[in-house]
């Protein structure tokens, strides 16, 4: 499975981006569509998730700005990112897990200019 990931970009404090996660190909069974992101010198962290039964989960710093959602037919997922920040700068990854196995996508920069 591959993932490809893209929507970033260098926006301005307040401004929103959009980031999207596509699958090479249909797949029957995801157990768990993540966005994480990488800040340099800092770890991975999880940024938002969504289980294959809808339920979602966010990080603390994000709640009420970004929103997760997905297109099962598309096998997509989107993270809208709102009222973006300096400290949202960094590598955005997105993460599936399937059948157990995690897969990840190339990361695509967000970069927040105050």
């Amino acid at each position: 499975v591959q993932l490809q990931a893209f929507g970033g970009g260098l926006v301005q404090t307040g401004e929103s981006l959009r980031l999207s996660c596509a699958a090479s190909k249909n797949i029957s069974s995801i157990d768990h569509m993540g966005w994480y992101r990488q800040a340099p010198g800092k770890q991975r962290e999880l940024v938002s998730g969504i289980s294959s039964g809808g339920s979602t989960n966010y990080e603390a710093s994000v709640k009420g700005r970004f929103t997760i959602s997905r297109d099962n037919a598309k096998n997509t997922v989107y993270l809208q990112m709102n009222n973006l920040k300096p400290e949202d700068t960094a590598v955005y990854y997105c993460g599936w897990i399937v059948l157990g196995y995690r897969y990840w996508g190339q990361g695509t920069q967000v970069t927040v200019s105050s």
